[in-house]
């Protein structure tokens, strides 16, 4: 039986989140990242409305300005949760996305080669002077700066399916770009460390985000990255966790290569080699050395034809030597999962504009619960062998939780009004049925239908 059907179904989104939630242990792992409550309304339940209010038509705030919040805590008890220094929510994606990864890959072949991928995109934020480390940070996409954070991601994907691994929200290194208060902690402590894995660079962000998954025993055959993170340093850094790198090549003459006994640029490597001719998918391949600090490590450079420009190319570096050309170019295109992931966050799980808080540990705490939820859809999907995106997916559950709102809102206007006439006229039961039939027959068709689903 699938999922998440393709009619709306009112008891459909219940069962996805009770099965998600119950399958995966959400509540174990909470415990486990120090997510709970000492007393009161249960951390699981502050989770689970957290994780499902985006499939809703309004905000928490608007829902208690229009009266129709009706979750058992208040919302002190909700921002307190979120803005927990206590919560290890790294970790807790990292545990998350493993046990996911552990019931998807028993699906696959075990030549299949899974991969994490590394990148990071803009999270916008307007109020900067009040919003805790955010500062100028620069896009790499339209190349200026903009107020904000940057949402360093690691993904593991085996092609097919793609889950969130762990990420940070990234301030910047220069401290007349950061426009936000910080607020003082222990260093040892986890608000501390959290801090301070902000403050790091990109690069070196990066491979702290790989490690501890490393630690939390996520595997993966290669690390994929495009070339802002691509340099011999990082290269060298990724073989030493035991991990190959496939990445795009930056053209810079800075970056060097040791080719032939000579350390050259990609690109004067590219002007002195002979190249393919005819419709090879591939122009050249080379073996180099990639060299720091006295270390070299085997490499294999691969440079194709840009589709977007005929007249130029792209190299493509493997720190496995053995790979094949065809292979290098088929796993590298893996990579392209992570930008889809990222417009389904911004577009659809909003990302970004749904959390408000100046708090950097609710920041955090919102980024993980989108984390979540995109894996709740990537598993969703996976599991019906659904054709639809994760889009599609998203606003059919958005569809079932108006349905619910609206069919349980009626189903107790309707018990209440019956029960009323009973307690005061003294009907038949005939009389009622009668009564009965005639009050639904005068309803619009999709009261009707309503009701009857909720019945």
């Amino acid at each position: 039986m699938s999922i998440i059907s393709q009619r709306n179904d009112s008891k459909e989104l219940t069962n996805t989140i009770s099965a998600f939630f119950t399958n995966y242990k959400i509540g174990d792992l909470l415990r486990k990242c120090n997510g709970c409550k000492q007393k009161g309304i249960p951390a699981l339940d502050i989770m689970k409305y957290k994780l499902c209010n985006i499939f809703r038509d309004r905000s928490m705030y608007m829902q208690i300005r229009t009266g129709s919040f009706r979750e058992g805590f208040s919302d002190n008890t909700f921002y307190r949760f979120l803005n927990s220094p206590k919560t290890n929510w790294l970790k807790f994606t990292t545990l998350l996305s493993k046990r996911i990864a552990d019931t998807i890959e028993p699906l696959t072949s075990e030549d299949r080669i899974n991969a994490f991928i590394v990148d990071d995109s803009l999270f916008s934020k307007t109020s900067c002077k009040a919003t805790e480390l955010a500062a100028k940070v620069f896009d790499h996409c339209d190349m200026h700066y903009k107020k904000g954070f940057r949402l360093m991601t690691l993904c593991w994907t085996d092609g097919n399916t793609t889950l969130p691994v762990n990420g940070c929200l990234l301030s910047s290194t220069n401290e007349k770009n950061v426009l936000g208060p910080e607020t003082e902690t222990d260093k040892r402590s986890l608000a501390g460390k959290r801090r301070a894995l902000s403050k790091m660079k990109g690069t070196k962000a990066m491979i702290e985000l790989i490690k501890i998954a490393l630690a939390n025993g996520h595997k993966a055959d290669y690390v994929l990255f495009d070339t802002w993170f691509s340099s011999p340093a990082q290269l060298i850094d990724i073989k030493s966790l035991g991990l190959d790198a496939i990445a795009m090549v930056k053209k810079s003459s800075k970056i060097r290569y040791l080719y032939d006994g000579k350390k050259l640029s990609i690109s004067k490597i590219f002007g002195i080699s002979k190249k393919r001719r005819g419709k090879s998918k591939y122009l050249l391949s080379v073996p180099v050395m990639v060299e720091k600090n006295g270390i070299q490590i085997p490499a294999k450079i691969v440079c194709v034809r840009n589709k977007n420009n005929k007249k130029d190319w792209i190299a493509i570096i493997s720190t496995n030597a053995d790979l094949s050309e065809d292979e290098i170019i088929r796993v590298y295109g893996k990579r392209w999962n992570i930008e889809v992931f990222f417009k389904t966050c911004k577009s659809t799980l909003n990302l970004v504009g749904e959390c408000r808080s100046l708090s950097y540990d609710a920041l955090t705490a919102h980024v993980a619960i989108v984390f979540t939820r995109y894996m709740l859809l990537a598993i969703t999907g996976r599991k019906n062998q659904d054709m639809r995106t994760l889009g599609e997916l998203f606003f059919f559950l958005v569809d079932e939780m108006e349905d619910i709102t609206f069919s349980y809102a009626m189903e107790l206007i309707l018990r209440a009004m019956f029960v009323s006439i009973c307690k005061n006229f003294n009907f038949t039961e005939n009389q009622m049925d009668s009564f009965i039939d005639d009050f639904l027959n005068g309803l619009p068709g999709y009261m009707r239908n309503a009701i009857a689903k909720a019945a």
